[in-house]
């Protein structure tokens, strides 16, 4: 299964800033459902793709939805920052 992920990526800021794009609670909820048994601290493993670049990282639950964290190096890739609009695609990384 695939979700295509559209939003605005958010900034957290903790020891050191931290980069997302956030999931609607629809897409979170059904990924869940797909994910159980998989999940590690409340984490999903998937393998994500922008503009055909393709990385591995985990999704976080945050308040009844999961957040997609971008690595510095896909940030600067595709010059992503803090506001910008991006369009990610997802499926679960079963292979962890």
């Amino acid at each position: 299964m695939e979700w295509t992920v559209i939003g605005d990526v958010i900034e957290w800021r903790g020891p050191a800033p931290y980069y997302f794009l956030p999931m609607d609670p629809e897409d979170s909820a059904e990924v869940k459902i797909e994910a159980a048994g998989l999940e590690y601290w409340g984490q999903v493993a998937v393998i994500a793709a922008i503009d055909g670049s393709t990385f591995t990282t985990a999704l976080f639950p945050k308040d009844g939805r999961y957040l997609l964290p971008l690595r510095a190096s896909v940030r600067e890739d595709h010059d992503i920052e803090s506001g910008s609009a991006l369009t990610v695609t997802l499926r679960l990384n079963r292979d962890r």
